[in-house]
């Protein structure tokens, strides 16, 4: 989990583990009275500090936001925890790894670095070093769209 704030407070980690990332929210809401916002990079953080603010009374006060699954945040989203998180959206990963399939299986490209092709309503794509392709930014979740997503 990190955490910022006007002042920054650096970094504290919740080690990818539910009470761990839970005890970690608290102790930066209780040793940053200034504190902002809370950005996790993993889908346990996020739930858990998300879980911990939904019944403080910082509820809307201190935004949290990092990469998380609609299934487990959408109690959260739903009753104002966090306005918006991200994830890559599992269908676009495999609309665009069949189409790297597709490509490679044709001929259209080898999987050289700097090789181009276009993946249908994706657009267009390089090839990166050692033949990576990667999605892009990830897909923003928020009120608007989190009930479609079931994963």
């Amino acid at each position: 989990m990190l955490g910022y704030s006007t002042l920054s407070c650096g970094t504290t980690y919740g080690n990818d583990d539910d009470q761990n990332s839970f005890d970690a929210m608290r102790t930066l809401v209780t040793s940053y009275p200034n504190l902002k916002g809370v950005i996790s990079p993993t889908t346990v953080g996020i739930s858990a500090g998300a879980r911990y603010l939904s019944s403080s009374p910082l509820k809307g006060k201190i935004a949290l936001t990092g990469l998380g699954t609609p299934n487990q945040m959408r109690q959260f989203v739903k009753d104002g925890t966090v306005t918006a998180f991200q994830l890559w959206n599992p269908a676009d990963v495999g609309y665009l790894a069949t189409y790297v399939a597709a490509a490679l299986a044709s001929g259209q490209i080898t999987g050289k670095m700097g090789e181009t092709f276009t993946a249908g309503k994706l657009g267009q794509y390089t090839i990166g070093k050692g033949g990576e392709v990667v999605l892009g930014a990830p897909y923003t979740f928020n009120t608007s769209n989190i009930a479609t997503f079931d994963f």
